[in-house]
């Protein structure tokens, strides 16, 4: 388990050649090994302008190590106040390099899920590229509507899709834990992407699996709805989660944007999602 970046209860941004438009964000960050397992290997990065949670698979250690690649690797290309999806992308394509050094001693190999939402610019307009790999999870809370920005990479998802089951069989089908795409496995990544303009009162939450499997989306709504800080929001849904039996690891991060000054042109349809791309 590998934690990168502090919450913060306020954080201001000037946008590059946009002197009458400023951004303010508040965040936080928060992780539990759970009740059953005796090993954490999820990860965050809650550090402007990446955030991201990933949720690490192959067992023991192994899971641990394909996450904190991820993260680092994120981490380490952080320059300034906003960044290109590229370089995100560029990222995630060299941890993937380091978990396959990796994966060669375990029998089963290792890989991990990535979510997230970077901060970056539609021209001079400030956006959040949010990027999945895999099955944790992106939701939005705008004004009063709250919805699941990212999309599944799963098995089980690919049934409701085709309509084989309904999205609340599918949380309980025995393939619910089979990804389609991950980071790692001998595998580059290929992303999905979806831009969301960055508007005074937007709320996201990332998260991993394990808060999915105990809180229904009406659930976790109820706790962003609440009115209460970043911080406290995300601890609230992880005890919450460790109430309903904590089976997975369970990590949260919260991003608010508090204010912004100054207008900016939002034309496009919320969430847009964008196509998965290599490396």
């Amino acid at each position: 388990m590998t934690q990168i970046g502090r919450s913060k209860s306020g954080h201001t941004v000037s946008v590059p050649r946009r002197p009458d438009l400023k951004v303010t964000l508040s965040w936080a960050g928060v992780t539990n090994v759970g009740r059953k397992r005796t090993v954490n290997e999820d990860s965050y990065l809650a550090k402007c302008p990446v955030f991201a949670v990933a949720d690490g698979m192959g067992g023991h250690s192994a899971g641990d190590v394909a996450s904190a690649a991820v993260v680092t690797r994120l981490a380490e290309v952080i320059e300034t106040d906003f960044i290109d999806p590229d370089v995100v992308e560029h990222a995630l394509g060299t941890a993937a390099r380091d978990i396959s050094r990796v994966s060669g001693t375990t029998a089963l190999g290792t890989g991990t899920t990535v979510t997230g939402a970077a901060l970056t610019l539609v021209g001079t307009d400030p956006y959040w590229a949010v990027f999945n790999v895999g099955d944790s999870r992106v939701y939005q809370l705008r004004g009063k509507v709250f919805e699941q920005v990212t999309v599944d990479l799963s098995v089980v998802q690919e049934l409701v899709d085709s309509g084989v089951i309904t999205k609340d069989q599918a949380e309980s089908h025995p393939d619910s834990n089979v990804i389609t795409r991950a980071i790692g496995f001998n595998e580059m990544p290929a992303p999905d992407y979806w831009m969301i303009p960055v508007t005074e009162g937007l709320r996201l939450l990332l998260c991993s699996d394990g808060l999915t499997k105990e809180l229904s989306d009406s659930d976790i709504r109820t706790f962003l709805v609440g009115g209460r800080s970043a911080r406290d929001t995300a601890h609230d849904l992880v005890d919450a989660a460790l109430t309903r039996g904590g089976r997975d690891n369970i990590t949260v991060v919260i991003v608010d944007v508090l204010g912004t000054t100054g207008d900016f042109d939002v034309d496009q349809t919320v969430p847009r999602r964008g196509t998965g791309r290599h490396s």
